[in-house]
């Protein structure tokens, strides 16, 4: 019985040593109906598309709480193609600050790879297609060894800050008619 209690001691006091995980899973879904269009790259980011000279795109921001591999998973309902920038993304300049990208991991509908994501760092991830006919519903799940978090658009935050205003000026104005 010693032994026992020795054992689950000694358990405990590695489980309260050891750092807490961090991990974990965010899933994005979205639809590229109807949403703008770029020239996009080719899977090996040499040159630009032959046939996808005008094709719908979906921008998602991210940033991760820390440093480590994560892995990335799109299915669609249509040839979806996954981007990868680091700092920034212009569909204008599609070269520019690109890391990678991924057609037809499993299938025609399924796009994926895993790649190294630092704290800190502002990362865009591009859903599209393969071709200008190719967009519809998707959803990507990234995981990896820490928080992953949306990066809320510049206009976000200006309505949020909008409306933080229009509350308080209600509010004065609400205290100075009483």
């Amino acid at each position: 019985m010693a032994i026992i209690r020795s054992a689950l001691a000694t358990l405990a006091l590695l489980f309260s040593l050891a750092p807490p995980a961090q991990a974990d899973i965010l899933t994005i879904t979205g639809n590229t109906t109807g949403a703008p269009v770029w020239n996009r790259l080719t899977e090996d980011l040499a040159d630009l598309s032959l046939v996808g000279t005008a094709v719908t795109y979906h921008v998602t921001a991210l940033r991760v709480s820390v440093d480590g591999f994560y892995t990335f998973l799109t299915t669609a309902d249509f040839d979806s193609f996954i981007f990868m920038y680091e700092y920034s993304f212009n569909p204008a300049d599609p070269f520019t600050n690109a890391l990678g990208a991924n057609d037809d991991l499993f299938t025609t509908t399924t796009s994926g790879f895993v790649g190294p994501m630092f704290r800190g760092v502002d990362y865009f991830f591009v859903t599209t297609g393969y071709s200008n006919v190719d967009y519809g519903n998707y959803s990507t799940t990234i995981g990896g060894p820490g928080h992953v978090a949306l990066v809320p658009e510049p206009s976000t935050w200006m309505m949020s800050a909008l409306g933080l205003g229009l509350i308080g000026f209600a509010r004065r104005r609400q205290s100075s008619s009483k």
